[in-house]
């Protein structure tokens, strides 16, 4: 089985679909948010019901579409533990697998590029991000890079996988597609004879210029992409938005809630509540259900009954079905707020990461287990 390479020309960015023959589950690789149409109809022309949308890391150079097609498709988002986006279903360690249909993908943990960069490997196919580009590699002068870690990464982690095994990476200048294991080994100019601090001293010496989209890129991509204005972590008012009344921090959604201002209505699916704890008292009104995540068909007459002649505030799991779902409650003409953040966590409430489990972490007490 090969991937499905696609190709960004602003960014040149590779983004990769995989398929299991035998179900049409489907993967998607570093999706690009000016690419969603085109990807969308790919997994329409090959009928593949897409299950991940993976990232390798927090990137630089483009915005991805990963929380857009989580949105549209259902697919549940995957990205590496250390990159700290925190909207992602699942943060990836080193080792851990990606199941689709019968397949299974393999996390690699390669930092250098950035801290968290993950490469993953799928059958005799390894998808190195940017730690290992085609006669080359990514830079290592930003977003917490390290050519020393970088070095070990791909010569003790990537470099012992098979000769054969081909190599597809994020990103191309020159027209190349692919490589494989054996010949970069062989013929990368950055690493191939080199020693340690011969690479370093490359690295050190190459003085790049910042990537042009850095700015806007990557604090977008923290959210998978999803963009909130300046000012919206603002505990004390809700920030405007495209397409609904605004952004409330979650201290803002709780003020609202608890003084009678406003509905605190919860869109997650009843299994999410399960797994994380329930809001007591708060209406529960699914944005998508299973089995396959699909829409609720009576999303728009129960967030009318839930709203009453109130406004509404719209809890996720992450913060990005809570904006889709705040946008329709708009049309339906109701005054509708996405919570920023999500209520993400573990089953026993410990907020081990910063946003994850975010909402007991600031010390409100919205979680019922």
């Amino acid at each position: 089985m090969q991937p499905i390479q696609l190709f960004d020309p602003e960014s040149s960015t590779y983004t990769y679909l995989l398929i299991d023959p035998d179900t049409h589950d489907g993967v998607l690789i570093d999706p690009v948010d000016s690419q969603m149409e085109r990807d969308l109809a790919v997994l329409n022309e090959h009928g593949v019901t897409l299950c991940w949308v993976v990232e390798t890391h927090a990137h630089a150079d483009h915005i991805t579409s990963a929380g857009k097609l989580v949105e549209h498709t259902g697919a549940l988002a995957a990205t590496p533990a250390g990159c700290a986006i925190s909207a992602a279903a699942r943060q990836l360690e080193d080792g851990d697998l990606i199941e689709f249909g019968q397949q299974k993908l393999s996390a690699i943990h390669t930092p250098g590029h950035t801290a968290g960069s993950m490469s993953y490997l799928w059958q005799d196919h390894v998808f190195t991000g940017d730690a290992l580009l085609i006669d080359g590699c990514g830079r290592t002068d930003f977003q917490s890079g390290s050519a020393d870690v970088l070095y070990s990464s791909v010569t003790q982690r990537l470099f012992t996988l098979p000769t054969e095994t081909t190599v597809w990476p994020a990103h191309d200048y020159k027209g190349r597609t692919h490589s494989t294991i054996g010949h970069e080994r062989t013929h990368n100019s950055r690493f191939a004879h080199k020693t340690r601090g011969e690479f370093i001293a490359l690295m050190d010496a190459l003085h790049m210029p910042k990537p042009r989209r850095i700015d806007e890129a990557v604090p977008a991509n923290l959210w998978l992409g999803i963009v909130h204005e300046a000012g919206a972590n603002d505990a004390d008012a809700a920030v405007t938005a495209a397409g609904y009344a605004g952004d409330v921090s979650p201290e803002l959604a709780w003020r609202w809630w608890q003084s009678g201002k406003a509905v605190l209505v919860d869109i997650r699916t009843h299994a999410e509540r399960e797994w994380v704890g329930f809001v007591p008292n708060a209406p529960v009104v699914a944005w998508k259900q299973w089995p396959g995540m699909t829409m609720n068909p009576d999303f728009d007459a129960q967030i009318r009954e839930a709203a009453g002649d109130k406004p509404i505030v719209m809890l996720c799991r992450s913060g990005i079905r809570s904006i889709a779902s705040a946008k329709r409650a708009t049309e339906l003409g109701l005054t509708a707020y996405n919570i920023l953040e999500g209520f993400e966590g573990d089953p026993d409430g410990s907020a081990h990461r910063n946003l994850r489990g975010g909402w007991r972490y600031r010390g409100l007490p919205w979680r019922q287990n």
